[in-house]
């Protein structure tokens, strides 16, 4: 007697699990009111100007370099004309 009560709940309890669920659709909330600027006011007055900096010192001037006493000379490559 336990088994023929259990297999057709068995059944009942699988027949509704396999029921179409309803899809659920999400409203979206109605949007908010959008501000939209006004027109530009007049402008404002001029700011002051502020003070000018201080010239800075000037630096010490280097010494004068050696002559030089060898006969180096510099060859300076001809430009490529690709």
């Amino acid at each position: 007697m336990n088994r023929s009560i259990l297999i057709p709940a068995l059944l009942a309890t699988l027949s509704l699990v396999a029921c179409d669920k309803p899809t659920v659709v999400n409203v979206p909330a109605p949007a908010a009111p959008v501000t939209v600027p006004g027109p530009a006011g007049p402008a404002g007055p001029t700011g002051s100007q502020g003070e000018s900096g201080y010239q800075g010192d000037t630096g010490k001037q280097g010494e004068t370099g050696k002559t030089g006493d060898s006969n180096t000379v510099i060859v300076v490559p001809a430009e490529s004309t690709n």
